[in-house]
């Protein structure tokens, strides 16, 4: 019996058991990590070869746009925050940034494969 191949995507997901430290130790910030439940869902996707190359197309647009974000968040965080909390903040930000793009630019192109795999 063949084993199905595991989607290593959909270990993302388990980011958001850091979630309740938010409760725990009062800090709000954890709650952000409940946006990798989204990626619960490619546990029943299998990694054919299409979905490899929207995933490296969306990683691409991901790491572009954080070299991109990375400078002016940095310089912005300066002005809001001081020199103490900038780098952090601007890491961070950009960061999430990385990972918003990534999710939404592979949305966008799993939608883009599931249109032409209607057209067909």
């Amino acid at each position: 019996m063949k084993k199905r191949p595991v989607n290593a995507l959909a270990f993302l997901s388990l980011l958001a058991l850091l979630a309740p430290l938010g409760y725990l130790t009062g800090e709000i910030g954890f709650y952000g990590f409940l946006g990798f439940l989204y990626y619960i869902r490619y546990f029943t996707v299998l990694p054919d070869e299409f979905f490899r190359q929207n995933v490296r197309k969306a990683a691409t647009a991901a790491w572009i746009s954080e070299m991109v974000l990375l400078v002016p968040l940095t310089y912005a965080c300066y002005g809001l925050y001081g020199s103490a909390r900038a780098l952090p903040t601007g890491f961070g930000l950009s960061f999430a940034a990385a990972i918003f793009v990534f999710t939404i630019a592979l949305m966008i192109y799993e939608y883009r494969e599931t249109q032409g795999a209607i057209d067909d």
